[in-house]
């Protein structure tokens, strides 16, 4: 569970507020998330990241020189507004347009897609792409409404690595659909994780059982399991992956791979290790090279118990973008070259969209969202269990 909180209302802000004071030379908070504080090299297509926080060190955690230019970041296990991700991509652009990228989930999917609508009609061109790694929210047939997981970092990874390369936004946003359409995750859980302020967990599970599938927010999997050993663990990690091959991969022998064993929470990190090490043996054993192996908390989920696996199927072209160097936070490869600290505007920074003076017709408008505005949450309050 959750231990240390003030507030459990105000958690995500005060955590992103501490995240920001711990990585001063990485990131600068603006409204609505961080952005890069080192200076991007003007017209830069800009990578967007964003989704609720409780998941770090996804997002905030992956801005930093090439990786993402800024994360917009919700609060827990909720997507961040329309008007957060546009402010954030505003901070961000240098005149190259936006790539916004999110896990696929329908707040995501609707509020990253409205800003993307309202930044294009600003002027400043703007892509989205939701990542549908997670294998068992969906069917094959069915990928598209397939979730966002621990592949949310192949392909972010990707479409920034192209942008440092300074490739126009079109082919920034060709890479990134490359990347996702070649990546498969598959994860398992012991146990649920525990919100700030909450008494008990989203979900349980039965002792000695193991949930099969199941999503970072407690969304239902494809069943229970006895709890298994380290390697029967890998092996069922590594056989589900290895059984849908994306189109392009005849068999898995002679492929590269990059691969990333994710822990959800409160698997650590020796655990893991003693999970890849039969992971790494099936994956060699099946003709599989792994390049870069992550091995780690990536993705995560509060304190929940549980493990995936991730493997993108590399090609020629996304190879040299999956090993290329990265600084920050909470993901660091290679050796970048040092860009210089931005200095920032402050009036700029925390300046808002201008809102009209009311009239009376606005005001008694006001009055009747109110009215359904706390309908709704009586409604929500009343039915919080069922609605989880």
């Amino acid at each position: 569970m959750t231990r240390l909180s003030n507030d459990p209302a105000a958690f995500a802000d005060e955590a992103l507020e501490g995240f920001v004071a711990a990585h001063p030379r990485r990131v600068r908070q603006v409204p609505g998330g961080v952005v890069r504080a080192t200076r991007t090299a003007p017209g830069q297509v800009a990578v967007v990241v964003g989704g609720g926080s409780g998941h770090y060190p996804a997002f905030s955690g992956l801005v930093g020189q090439g990786l993402a230019h800024g994360a917009a970041v919700g609060n827990v296990f909720a997507s961040p507004s329309a008007h957060q991700v546009r402010q954030v991509a505003r901070a961000a652009e240098t005149g190259g347009g936006v790539l916004l990228a999110y896990g696929n989930y329908a707040g995501d999917v609707l509020h990253f897609g409205q800003a993307a609508g309202q930044l294009t009609a600003e002027g400043i061109p703007a892509r989205t792409l939701g990542v549908t790694d997670d294998m068992s929210s969906a069917s094959p047939d069915e990928a598209h409404k397939r979730r966002g997981v621990a592949g949310d970092l192949v392909v972010f990874k990707a479409a920034a690595a192209a942008a440092e390369a300074g490739h126009p936004l079109d082919e920034v946003t060709r890479i990134a659909e490359l990347a996702n359409a070649r990546t498969r995750s598959f994860g398992v859980a012991f146990s649920g994780c525990t919100l700030p302020g909450a008494d008990h967990p989203l979900f349980t599970v039965p002792e000695g059982r193991m949930a099969v599938g199941l999503g970072i927010h407690g969304e239902p999997g494809m069943g229970e399991r006895p709890v298994p050993t380290a390697d029967e663990a890998a092996e069922l990690l590594v056989s589900t992956v290895l059984g849908e091959l994306p189109e392009g991969v005849e068999a898995p022998r002679g492929q590269r791979a990059a691969v990333i064993l994710n822990g959800l929470g409160s698997v650590k990190y020796e655990e893991l290790f003693v999970v890849y090490r039969r992971v790494a043996q099936l994956l060699a054993d099946a003709g599989v090279e792994a390049v870069d192996p992550e091995v780690g908390e990536l993705v995560t989920s509060f304190d929940m118990a549980g493990v995936s696996l991730t493997l993108c199927w590399l090609t020629d072209e996304l190879e040299p973008l999956w090993t290329a160097p990265a600084d920050a936070p909470a993901y660091r490869k290679g050796t970048v070259e040092a860009a210089d600290l931005v200095v920032p505007d402050p009036s700029a920074e925390t300046a808002e969209d201008t809102v009209p003076p009311a009239t009376d017709e606005s005001r008694e408008a006001a009055r009747t969202v109110l009215a359904a505005l706390r309908v709704l949450k009586d409604t929500v309050d009343v039915h919080a269990d069922e609605l989880g």
